[in-house]
C-alpha cells in the first residue's frame, strides 16, 4: 500500500482505529482527518479497496 495513514500499513487494522476513534472522540471523518492531519481521500479509498464505505448518518465505515 502506497499511502499509511497513521503509520497503519493493514487497511483492516486502519479500518479498526478509523471506526473506534470516530464512535469514541470525533462527530464526522472530516473533524478527525483535519484534527490528525489526515487526507480524507486517501482514508476512504484505502477502505473502499477492502469493500468499506463511510456512511455519514452513521459515523462510520460499513460494508
Amino acid at each position: 500500500m502506497e499511502n499509511n495513514p497513521m503509520g497503519i500499513s493493514d487497511p483492516n487494522i486502519l479500518l479498526s482505529v478509523i471506526n473506534m476513534k470516530l464512535r469514541d472522540q470525533y462527530g464526522s471523518l472530516d473533524i478527525l482527518c483535519d484534527d490528525l492531519e489526515l487526507s480524507k481521500d486517501d482514508i476512504i479509498n484505502i477502505l473502499i479497496s477492502i469493500g468499506y464505505k463511510y456512511e455519514e448518518e452513521e459515523n462510520q465505515f460499513k460494508n
